[in-house]
């Protein structure tokens, strides 16, 4: 079970979150719960690195421990009503405040932020909340012990900031936690785990949700539990439509697909663990527990209403290389796809004319003046003639697996957005057929969303 930022974002929620795992303890499963950092802890360490990082104002770094040292300490005290552990909890967080404290100091005098560096200040959030979590659940008759994810088995690679598992991280976790799930609750840090050299790494953003498929899987667990804000995965976002439902249950690929076309609820790397072992994920509300919530599957279950969800990505950018000189010139996509990837830079949409005449790629929008100045530096001939962007661009995706082999679907989606005379800019369909994908002006995203919802009544 898996606990978000919103779900342990003071004392109070803390306990509540310990209540719920002490029910499901007492109802005779074990369980190993996964914890964010509490709210805003994360976002606060990282601006106050980069800002001393800069500036190397000491006075910043003790404002930002003063304030971390009384959040948690009114956490513990709401969340924990055992005077023992208590003390034992504040000893826990003293100690790793100290050794926080040195670091942003370090980084003052040194004046520089590596990707390692930023990856062991982002640490602290889920490191001084675990121990917190545990000790309410032990405040209520529970055992229960706290780990890094470093500690309950997780080893990666040294790519700092978006760190993978190596293979042998399941059998470590099998041996770490599952001598003592018949009698305790093991509470591990969601989102860090450390290298081989003992170095602490980081899953990336989000990436709690992904320490908790990798310990499900290495637990060989009946299902993996995340609990968030929010109801499941739901068939747009609340904010754009606010009668978007909740999606009873969604298959693999299609969780997959949402979570890359923009949906919040996964990361998108969280359920590769799941479906290399098959163990269905389930997404609930923390505080509103008796709601079934989204189960995922394998199974592709195809239902009347063939689209399932519409999604929205913001924050990117088009760009359009054209030139009479592409048509039949071989290796040019592969130039093009290689420069970005040397540049550091996701593609995240392709489309191409049989012409062979224009390339149009969507990026994220960070990457655009990247991406532009790799490409014309590449092609500095006569066989790309422009290469034109757009940022005031979104990307909107239609999804359901219930597409595959259904004629009109695609007819349907874009007959309806002409009705509202919404201008298409670029289309992209895999062969898969689980996702129609494409751009429309930022001015037109939100109601092709809302029209999209309401053709394919995905508020039914």
């Amino acid at each position: 079970m898996k606990f978000g930022g919103t779900s342990v974002e003071n004392g109070e929620k803390i306990r509540h979150v310990a209540e719920l795992l002490r029910q499901y303890h007492m109802d005779g499963n074990e369980l190993v719960a996964v914890t964010s950092a509490l709210g805003g802890v994360t976002d606060g360490l990282l601006n106050t690195a980069r800002e001393v990082s800069v500036n190397g104002k000491i006075s910043l770094v003790k404002e930002l421990i003063a304030d971390i040292c009384k959040k948690h300490y009114d956490a513990i005290n709401a969340a924990i009503d055992d005077d023992d552990i208590r003390s034992e909890c504040i000893e826990a967080i003293d100690d790793r405040v100290d050794e926080l404290e040195k670091a942003l100091i370090g980084i003052c005098y040194l004046g520089e932020l590596t990707n390692r560096s930023i990856d062991y200040i982002s640490s602290y959030g889920e490191r001084l909340a675990a121990p917190i979590v545990s000790g309410s659940i032990r405040s209520l008759g529970i055992s229960s012990r706290s780990f890094t994810g470093g500690e309950a088995g997780i080893v990666t690679d040294s790519n700092y900031g978006s760190a993978r598992p190596l293979e042998d991280s399941y059998m470590r976790v099998h041996e770490r936690l599952c001598p003592s799930l018949n009698y305790q609750i093991p509470v591990v840090t969601g989102f860090i785990a450390q290298n081989k050299q003992d170095i602490i790494t980081t899953l990336g953003r989000g990436g709690s949700d992904f320490s908790a498929s990798i310990i499900g899987a290495s637990i060989d667990a009946d299902e993996i539990w995340l609990w968030k804000e929010v109801h499941g995965i739901l068939t747009t976002d609340p904010k754009i439509v606010p009668n978007a439902r909740p999606i009873p249950q969604i298959s693999y690929v299609e969780a997959m697909e949402l979570s890359y076309f923009g949906a919040k609820v996964l990361h998108p790397r969280t359920i590769e663990p799941a479906i290399m072992h098959k163990i269905p994920v389930r997404v609930k509300n923390t505080f509103e527990p008796d709601f079934p919530g989204t189960l995922i599957v394998a199974e592709q279950k195809k239902i009347q209403d063939v689209v399932k969800a519409v999604t929205l990505i913001n924050k990117v950018a088009l760009i359009n290389i054209s030139g009479a000189g592409m048509v039949g010139t071989i290796g040019t996509a592969a130039r093009v796809f290689s420069t970005l990837a040397n540049a550091g830079v996701n593609i995240i949409m392709i489309s191409q004319a049989s012409s062979e005449s224009n390339m149009s790629l969507v990026v994220n929008e960070e990457h655009l003046e990247d991406a532009v100045a790799a490409v014309r530096s590449e092609f500095t001939t006569n066989v790309v003639g422009d290469v034109a962007y757009d940022r005031d661009v979104c990307v909107v995706a239609v999804v359901g697996a219930g597409m595959d082999g259904i004629p009109g679907v695609a007819g349907k989606v874009f007959y309806s957005l002409g009705k509202k005379c919404i201008n298409i800019i670029m289309i992209s369909q895999g062969s898969s057929q689980h996702n129609i994908s494409f751009v429309v002006s930022s001015d037109e995203a939100i109601e092709s969303v809302r029209t999209l919802h309401e053709e394919f009544e995905l508020d039914k």
